[in-house]
């Protein structure tokens, strides 16, 4: 005998499917195919070059007991430079050091690019110094040797996002993309540089660093929304050298190096984000990136710190020329 107990049928078709989702589209362009080959060759290169590495006392910006600071040279891996540091201090003050330090990188620099590195002497100065750059209490400065068309801004200040496309590149993307999700769950991230231009082909004047001369100059903000400039489209035999001083607010990867790219003045020998591998004819090793400046409240006493390194030769060059 068949019971009175009502069947529910179910309707197992799905009727509310989720739409798909729609990344945001990258601003900047792929990858050159030209330059996977040449980063393989540098990476290599650096590879063997940090393996041979030594520091030596003319190399030390800074030191005390909490901080070694370092003029960091091109071509060589951050890493290595953190082992370097033990030779270097055993040659100095003998072999009988009492509670050797630990060691601890608290920034990190490309390869190729050069200039102010700070190394801490413990684990507590390292927590400490990892805060200050997260709460953007550090003050960094970059000078870069570009190359493209004149820039018709003395200085100028670009706002927008960053982050991997598809093929896990960085990428610039527009600033209203800021927080959307991409490709690996990864998200659009804020991204703010400012830009001072000190020459044009030789001809301009290498600005004091000072607070003022970042802040009271800006003429033009950018935030970006549109595809930036279309470098490949630029006359080669037009195209002028352009030395800047870069101020980055944030800390993306390869930040400085985008935002170059999207203003059509990539860095020279930056074949990644398409600067020229070779320049007024010489083949560029790397790019010529370096971290002139480092402002920071010393971690332990709390005393202003400005570290800086001396400017490479292409810098000067184009400043003497």
């Amino acid at each position: 005998m068949e019971d009175n107990k009502t069947h529910t049928h179910l309707n197992l078709t799905k009727t509310d499917d989720p739409k798909p989702l729609i990344y945001p589209t990258p601003l900047s362009p792929p990858l050159p195919l030209i330059s996977k080959q040449i980063e393989l060759n540098r990476a290599l290169s650096a590879s063997s070059k940090s393996s041979l590495f030594t520091l030596s006392r003319s190399d030390v910006v800074f030191e005390d007991e909490y901080l070694i600071v370092i003029n960091k040279p091109q071509g060589i891996y951050c890493d290595r430079v953190l082992s370097a540091i033990p030779p270097l201090l055993r040659d100095s003050q003998g072999t009988g050091i009492k509670n050797p330090p630990e060691f601890h990188l608290a920034n990190r620099l490309d390869h190729d690019t050069s200039g102010v590195m700070v190394i801490t002497k413990s684990h507590k100065v390292a927590g400490k110094l990892v805060k200050a750059f997260t709460d953007h209490k550090v003050s960094k400065v970059y000078v870069a040797l570009c190359c493209g068309s004149a820039p018709k801004w003395d200085s100028i200040s670009i706002r927008s996002g960053h982050g991997r496309s598809k093929h896990g590149v960085w990428r610039v993307y527009a600033a209203s993309d800021v927080g959307r999700t991409l490709p690996g769950c990864s998200i659009v991230r804020d991204m703010a540089t400012s830009f001072q231009v000190l020459s044009v082909n030789g001809r301009g004047r290498f600005k004091d660093l000072t607070t003022k001369s970042r802040i009271d100059q800006q003429e033009t903000v950018l935030v970006v929304e549109n595809v930036g400039v279309d470098i490949a489209s630029t006359d080669e035999n037009k195209k002028d050298e352009v030395l800047i001083r870069a101020f980055p607010e944030s800390g993306r990867t390869h930040q400085i190096r985008l935002h170059c790219q999207y203003l059509g003045i990539p860095i020279c020998g930056d074949v990644k984000y398409e600067g020229p591998h070779e320049w007024k004819g010489r083949t560029l090793d790397g790019h010529c990136l370096h971290a002139e400046t480092l402002t920071l409240d010393h971690p332990v006493t709390g005393l202003p710190l400005v570290f800086r390194a001396p400017l490479r030769t292409w810098a000067e060059s184009s400043i003497s020329s």
